[in-house]
């Protein structure tokens, strides 16, 4: 049987070797904030032109985005970083968060309000609209995404960060909030796929 408390012991002297070896992690990634920016920027004229092609862009780059980063850090990247070292999986982890910090919001925000003015443009609200019952499904299912990614997924790797950060980094609080962050990624990644779906269905009435 592994001796779970040798196992957490290296994972603890790993973390803590690699966070003394490096500079401090950079939580927010500033050089990104630009970025990040200009996407929102460009997101707000296109809800306050209500331009059919700005809109349409945003909502399907941010959700094939979205879909995509879920997918592939759940079912991809989940296992790899699971048969890596302990120090290759905190080096890993040290560039690889930070960055997720402004992808995921940024996707959200992007697929979310994009999609709403959608809806309200092409009438999908009305209750006697054909697609009304698929866009209350697609509502219900995004709101639970858009929770999980905001309320779970974000929140530990955010927690990741600054325990990395710390002089002397807790490897077991570093494991679970990993596997956390994977776990989730890989669920709103499932459910996206029920959104295409959704989606689709909507886009072909």
């Amino acid at each position: 049987m592994v001796d779970q408390a040798a196992v957490l012991s290296r994972l603890e002297a790993g973390v803590g070797t690699e966070a003394r070896a490096r500079s401090s992690i950079q939580i927010v990634p500033i050089k990104g904030l630009p970025i990040v920016a200009v996407i929102i920027v460009g997101l707000i004229v296109a809800i306050s032109t209500n331009s059919p092609w700005a809109l349409a862009f945003y909502h399907v780059a941010g959700g094939g985005l979205w879909t995509g980063v879920d997918l592939f850090v759940g079912l991809v990247i989940g296992p790899i970083l699971g048969s890596l070292s302990i120090p290759a999986r905190a080096e890993f982890s040290a560039r690889f968060m930070p960055m997720m910090v402004l992808i995921m919001p940024t996707l959200v925000i992007m697929t979310l309000a994009s999609g709403f003015q959608l809806a309200v443009d092409i009438g999908n609200f009305n209750a006697a609209n054909v697609n009304h019952g698929w866009l209350v499904g697609s509502f219900i299912v995004v709101g639970i995404m858009a929770t999980i990614a905001l309320a779970l997924l974000e929140p530990a790797n955010i927690a990741v960060l600054f325990e990395m950060n710390k002089p002397h980094p807790n490897g077991a609080v570093i494991a679970r909030l990993m596997r956390r962050f994977v776990y989730t990624a890989g669920i709103t990644g499932l459910m996206q796929i029920a959104t295409l779906v959704i989606m689709t269905r909507v886009a072909s009435q």
